[in-house]
């Protein structure tokens, strides 16, 4: 008996593995602890149990929604690039953990993408709308811009700032679902911090691994268009931008950080985000530009615990 339940479970795992990888959702469960940080550090507390779980639900469907969006939209470019091998599963991408693109792969029909997106679209559009009807706007707007980001890949590289937008957007909708009427000094200092983190660390490298097949489908992003090495600079300037941002948002925060506190923010931002910017910048190439992603992506993550510790102190 226990072996055809067991039997059972590893189905239902197969099964599901292709919607997780659509949704890239172990990267998305750390992009999740984004608006649980913008939300303790703009409260400087915690914010009641109810709306924890409201919220934590509403994450997760915006941003399992929001992921699997890419991928509807960018679906021909996805199979043009599998067709002519040049959609390969890179074990060290955080994005690739599961399998890169499983609608372009044939692993997942349309339809089946389709009705993925949309159902977690309606439980986000629930649970906004019950944390403050604001929430749902926002969350339009991030699946819109998300749409034009990809849309856009062949005719701008000024693409990249509605993805700083974009990967905004959930902790804006955060503090908004905590306080109708925010202080724009920490949302804006919050903004900020994420834009330049998510173009420096996200956005740039993520492209750089994609440098090969984006140059042979005529992609316009800044890799492509501005080549490694000033590609390189400008992630540099970025994610320095983003460490001194978090430095003066932790700042702000009704938490009441202290110089030792702000000073482990800033020391954990050249760990995560300028140690391998430099490294990059001495030697660029898509290996350390992939490090350097894998790296950042766990910014946001490492920030929160540094605010649960002040909190829990």
């Amino acid at each position: 008996m226990s072996s055809v339940r067991q039997r059972r479970r590893s189905g239902f795992i197969d099964r599901l593995r292709p919607y997780l990888a659509l949704s890239r959702t172990p990267h998305g469960l750390l992009d999740m602890t984004t608006p649980v940080l913008a939300v303790v550090l703009y409260l400087g507390a915690f914010p009641s149990p109810g709306t924890t779980l409201v919220g934590l639900l509403t994450a997760f469907a915006g941003y399992t929604a929001v992921y699997a969006l890419n991928d509807l939209v960018d679906l021909r470019v996805d199979r043009e690039k599998y067709r002519q091998g040049l959609l390969s599963d890179a074990g060290g991408d955080l994005d690739a953990l599961l399998v890169r693109h499983p609608m372009a792969q044939g692993l997942l029909s349309f339809r089946q993408g389709l009705l993925w997106t949309v159902g977690w679209s309606a439980v986000a559009v629930a649970g906004a709308y019950l944390l403050n009807p604001v929430c749902v706007l926002i969350f339009a707007l991030g699946c819109l811009l998300e749409a034009v980001y990809c849309l856009m890949l062949r005719f701008s590289q000024m693409r990249v700032f509605v993805s700083g937008v974009v990967k905004t957007l959930g902790a804006v909708a955060a503090v908004f679902a905590v306080d109708p009427r925010p202080q724009a000094s920490i949302l804006g200092g919050l903004f900020l911090c994420l834009f330049f983190w998510e173009i420096g660390g996200q956005n740039i490298p993520n492209d750089w691994s994609d440098l090969e097949s984006d140059s042979c489908q005529g992609a316009c992003t800044l890799p492509v268009r501005l080549g490694p090495r000033r590609a390189a600079v400008l992630i540099a300037v970025f994610l320095f931008l983003a460490v001194i941002e978090s430095v003066i948002v932790f700042g702000f925060s009704p938490a009441g950080f202290t110089f030792g506190w702000l000073l482990a923010v800033a020391v954990l931002g050249g760990v995560l985000l300028l140690l391998p910017a430099a490294a990059l910048l001495r030697r660029p190439g898509g290996d350390g530009a992939m490090r350097l992603f894998n790296r950042a992506s766990y910014f946001p993550a490492v920030l929160l615990l540094v605010v649960l510790a002040r909190l829990l102190a």
